[in-house]
C-alpha cells in the first residue's frame, strides 16, 4: 500500500535519500517488508524537495528502479528537507503520472499511504468538505488520496498548523469512511505525518530526522510509531509523538 518518507536536516542529494541503505526506498518498490497485501509498489514515485524556498518535484507512472535518468539526476540535486513516495495503484484507479504523490500546492508537499474503503460513495462527501481546496489542480487527480490532500490545503488556508492539517483530515473523514489513514507532509521547514492503519517509524539525530513507512537500515534509532498516532518534527522542536 505505497511507501513514503519526509527527510529534514544538513543538505542531502536526493540520491542519498532515495537509493542508500540497505531497505531504500528504491528497495521498498520491489521488497517492502511491512506491506499491507501487495508485493510491489512499482505503479509510479515521486519526489518533492525545496529549493531557494519554492517546492519542486519530479514524478513518474514508472517503477522507480527503471528510471535510470532520475538516479543520475538525483545525484546532483542537494536538499535539507524532501519528501518521497513510491505507488501501488489500488484497483480501480489509473497508473498514471497525476496520481503520484507527493502532491502540491504552493510550498505544501502531502503524501497518502493507504487507500478509502467505499471510495465511489464518500468521494462527493469528501469533495464538499474539501471546499476551495478543490481549486488545487493536483486535488483533481482520478485517485482516493486527492481529496485527501484538498482537504489539508482547506484546513492549512484556514490556519491550522502543518500537523494539525493533518489530523483534521484524519478526523473527519474516518467519521464516515474506514480506510488506512497514513499522511505525510511538509512546507519546508518542517515535518507532519498521521499513522492510521498502516507502519510508520522515525529516526532523529543530532541535526537531522526521518520519517519512514519501513526504517532504511538496520540503524538501532529508528522507532515505530504507534498506530492511530500523529508526528509533528522540526530541527528546532525535535519529533514529538501524539495520539488520534
Amino acid at each position: 500500500m505505497c511507501r513514503h518518507l519526509g527527510y529534514l536536516g544538513p543538505k542531502q542529494t536526493l540520491h542519498t535519500l532515495v537509493y542508500d541503505g540497505e531497505y531504500s526506498l528504491e528497495t521498498q518498490a520491489y521488497a517492502p517488508r511491512m506491506t499491507q497485501g501487495n508485493l510491489l509498489n512499482a505503479d509510479g514515485f515521486g519526489v518533492g524537495w525545496y529549493q531557494d524556498g519554492s517546492a519542486v518535484r519530479f514524478r513518474r507512472a514508472q517503477p522507480i528502479w527503471t528510471d535510470q535518468s532520475f538516479r543520475e539526476v538525483a545525484g546532483a540535486v542537494r536538499t535539507s528537507c524532501a519528501v518521497a513516495a513510491i505507488r501501488s495503484a489500488t484497483d480501480g484507479f489509473p497508473v498514471d503520472e497525476s496520481c503520484a504523490q507527493p502532491f502540491r500546492a504552493g510550498t505544501w508537499l502531502f503524501s497518502h499511504n493507504g487507500k478509502i474503503e467505499d471510495y465511489g460513495g464518500v468521494e462527493s462527501k469528501l469533495r464538499d468538505l474539501a471546499g476551495d481546496g478543490v481549486g488545487v489542480t493536483e486535488a483533481r487527480a482520478p485517485v482516493d488520496s486527492a481529496p485527501l490532500f484538498a482537504l489539508a490545503v482547506r484546513y492549512w488556508r484556514e490556519g491550522l498548523p502543518l500537523g494539525d492539517g493533518l489530523a483534521a483530515v484524519v478526523g473527519a473523514v474516518t467519521a464516515f469512511a474506514p480506510g488506512r489513514y497514513n499522511l505525510l507532509a511538509s512546507d519546508g521547514t518542517s515535518l507532519a505525518a498521521t499513522t492510521w492503519g498502516d507502519s510508520l517509524f522515525v529516526r532523529e539525530g543530532e541535526d537531522e530526522i526521518r520519517v519512514s513507512s519501513e526504517p532504511l537500515d538496520d540503524d538501532p534509532r529508528w522507532t515505530r510509531v504507534p498506530d492511530r498516532s500523529l508526528v509533528t518534527a522540526g530541527l528546532a522542536s525535535g519529533v514529538r509523538i501524539d495520539p488520534l
